[in-house]
């Protein structure tokens, strides 16, 4: 028998106070650390900011998404957490400025941004009308834009329904969603294709957009399970059932897999076609040490968290949870790292920069996560799948 829950008008928690005091320390850190990369060297320095700045852009887009696929698939189970997948939503208003450091670096980082490289590149003129600064900057500008008006317009309304408890709001969310995700697609294929594909603007693959998007969703997934788990052991939110923590094990275990298949079948259909000009950039990675990140990648970001997560009652288990959702976001800094740093060195290059560059992205989230718990309902508490949704049972 459901045992009856008592939701009140307001459920306003706040991190424990240690959390806060490690957010803003990890955040001075991260800053300080970045700021010195660049006065020691500017070049790496920026393609670590590629990476970390891509990072948080998937744990804030996937996050995103989760809001949008929640209204739009009709999910009821995910409703009581609903108000973590938010709010780590709302690290989309920071991504620009994670990104400003980049955007005075473009010169060292993209190929195509020096003129005479242009001239002398009869491909890279037959790409200038897409690859060329000011319209760069301009698809940055409009994907962050439309990102943050969708962000604002769901927590708006989410939020509005924790003062008037209107069910037809959630009617205007799922329509929202409708024309969110079409939107999300485009624009998580343009940052992929411009922030990561463009720096080796000789190669192209038509899946990579889908490549970067199942990484996103996986981190975004692994985000707001760590999180979750987190706050329930710490009786911050109401409380969860087996069925809840299962539900969120079986979304990561489903995305390790598609993330998989995604990298397998570019892989697969490039080096089947063999031909040079889009072997060249896996061959990049086979070769002067990067062979072996290759390898510890599918080890690492498919082959660990699939057999962790593979039985029910792993599941189903918070202590697991938590570790595959730090191990997976763990395996997505990797995995950049893979796609991004072949570019900058020929031969594995790992340093301070490298290993501390992170410790910015997890201070930008607690912070941010502290700030918005102060402010809004750590629950949607007027939702009117919200009942149901603490009696959730599979």
């Amino acid at each position: 028998m459901s045992v009856p829950v008592n939701i009140p008008e307001q459920w306003r928690k706040e991190l424990p106070a240690a959390a806060t005091r490690v957010g803003w320390i990890l955040l001075a850190l991260g800053i300080a650390v970045v700021g010195g990369a660049y006065l020691v060297d500017a070049k790496r320095a920026a393609f670590n900011n590629v990476i970390l700045f891509l990072f948080v852009t998937s744990i804030a887009g996937g996050a995103l998404f989760l809001v949008a696929l929640e209204y739009i698939a009709g999910a009821v189970w995910s409703v009581p957490i609903r108000r973590v997948i938010e709010f780590l939503a709302g690290l989309t208003p920071v991504l620009p400025l994670l990104a400003l450091p980049l955007l005075a670096n473009l010169h060292d980082l993209f190929h195509w941004t020096h003129p005479e490289a242009v001239a002398a590149d009869e491909i890279l003129k037959v790409k200038e009308p897409y690859l060329n600064v000011p319209f760069f900057v301009g698809r940055f500008v409009a994907v962050f834009v439309l990102w943050n008006l969708f962000y604002f317009l769901f927590v708006r309304n989410s939020r509005s329904q924790d003062v008037s408890g209107d069910p037809t709001i959630t009617t205007r969310s799922v329509r929202l969603a409708a024309v969110f995700i079409p939107v999300f697609a485009i624009t998580i294929t343009v940052l992929a294709i411009d922030w990561m594909m463009s720096l080796e603007p000789h190669w192209f693959s038509t899946i990579f957009g889908v490549y970067y998007f199942s990484g996103t969703v996986l981190a975004g997934v692994a985000a707001v399970t760590y999180v979750s788990v987190r706050l329930h052991e710490q009786g911050l939110l109401l409380p969860l059932r087996r069925d809840h923590f299962y539900s969120l094990g079986a979304l990561m275990f489903a995305f390790v897999n598609f993330w998989a298949y995604i990298a397998f079948s570019q892989f697969l259909l490039l080096w089947y076609a063999n031909i040079p000009e889009e072997t060249v950039w896996f061959m990049t990675r086979w070769q002067n040490g990067w062979e072996y990140v290759s390898v510890l990648l599918i080890v690492v970001h498919f082959a660990v968290p699939y057999f962790a997560l593979l039985r029910q009652d792993s599941k189903m288990d918070p202590k697991r949870l938590k570790l595959m959702a730090i191990w997976i976001l763990a395996a997505h800094v990797l995995d950049l790292y893979w796609l991004i740093m072949p570019t900058y060195s020929p031969r594995v290059t790992a340093g301070w920069m490298e290993v501390l560059f992170p410790v910015l992205a997890v201070g930008v989230a607690i912070v941010a996560l502290g700030w918005q718990m102060k402010r809004w309902n750590l629950v949607p508490v007027k939702d009117p799948k919200l009942s149901r949704a603490l009696d959730f049972r599979l």
